[in-house]
């Protein structure tokens, strides 16, 4: 579609990587990972249609393997031809129409075991937002450490033996609904996919800023 929406990041420049404050995870040369500072990055856009009376935001990694048989096991690699799934690490929703910005630390400021509480978030301005669970919250369950609803975002933490740089897609959309209608049933625990099917029909544009990140110190970025 034509659009002039445009995102920008001052925490990352599109295609390159994305620094480790910003990661759930950064590599370890004895453990292959330990925990970062998990920070959300600066995002800002602008040339938001003058119809829109609200913005959602979705991060999700599109290179996640699509089997665990391989994952974080020594000895072993993900081969690059295993096919990928997508990994949701944001998904946020409601923000006003005028809203120009996210700073960074702003959703999250550090790694928090057993997640994140939400639906709601209240902003600095006064402004109240929704976010979803991450899918963190499916790869921790049953982890008595890290189990958890996670809501918000949690950022790059890939196997720290694949073979492939992971990808973060970070897309903006302009709604033409003020507050996005959910079912009942999911409303105070929704996912990323529930946001995609909920904003069909009513998105007026879209763009997204992409970031890379690996823990495999073989795999350039």
């Amino acid at each position: 579609m034509t659009q002039n929406l445009k995102i920008w990041s001052n925490s990352f420049a599109d295609l390159a990587a994305i620094p480790a404050e910003y990661a759930f995870g950064v590599h370890d040369a004895q453990s292959h990972v330990t925990l970062s500072q998990n920070r959300n990055p600066h995002l800002a856009w602008s040339g938001v249609p003058t119809a829109t009376q609200s913005l959602a935001l979705i991060c999700h990694d599109r290179d996640v393997p699509s089997r665990g048989d391989d994952v974080n096991q020594e000895g072993r690699s993900i081969p690059a031809s295993l096919p990928r799934v997508d990994f949701f690490h944001w998904v946020l929703i409601d923000l006003p129409a005028d809203a120009a910005a996210v700073a960074a630390g702003e959703f999250s400021h550090a790694v928090t075991p057993r997640g994140k509480g939400g639906p709601a978030f209240a902003r600095a301005d006064g402004s109240i937002v929704r976010q979803g669970i991450n899918d963190y919250t499916g790869w921790f369950a049953g982890d008595k450490d890290m189990g958890g609803d996670y809501y918000g975002y949690d950022g790059p933490c890939p196997p720290w033996n694949d073979s492939v740089v992971h990808h973060y897609v970070f897309t903006l959309y302009a709604l033409n609904v003020p507050f996005l209608e959910l079912h009942a049933d999911i409303e105070k625990r929704f996912t990323g996919a529930d946001v995609l099917r909920a904003m069909e029909g009513k998105i007026l544009a879209q763009t997204s800023i992409t970031g890379r990140y690996s823990l495999n110190p073989a795999v350039p970025v």
